[in-house]
């Protein structure tokens, strides 16, 4: 069972799968207000999928920044550059046209 913090008005702030310092309250998995609390933070939350939208908003001003050389590619420290590389590749990929499918015509 989960173990819930409580901010100052009583509300569920922070949830943990143990208990540790400030997380004394256990819930069920089923209780009301823990499942509020995930619904608002998980990953269909407004705030998630916002997320989302902005990075394809950072990568695109990265974009620009590097384009007019406002910014060198190479002064990003070594694990952003292979991020970025990593969602370039997976961006072509996705975005890539397949003009001669293997599907038979009849």
């Amino acid at each position: 069972m989960p173990y819930v913090q409580r901010d100052s008005n009583g509300a569920i702030s922070a949830v943990s799968r143990q208990a540790q310092p400030g997380f004394d309250e256990e819930l069920e998995e089923g209780d009301g207000a823990l499942q509020q609390f995930l619904a608002s933070v998980g990953p269909n939350s407004d705030l998630a999928r916002t997320d989302l939208e902005f990075v394809r908003v950072l990568e695109d001003l990265l974009e620009v920044l590097i384009a007019k050389n406002v910014l060198l590619f190479t002064e990003l420290p070594e694990a952003a550059q292979a991020k970025v590389m990593e969602r370039q590749s997976l961006r072509r990929s996705d975005n890539a046209l397949n003009l001669l499918d293997d599907e038979p015509r009849i």
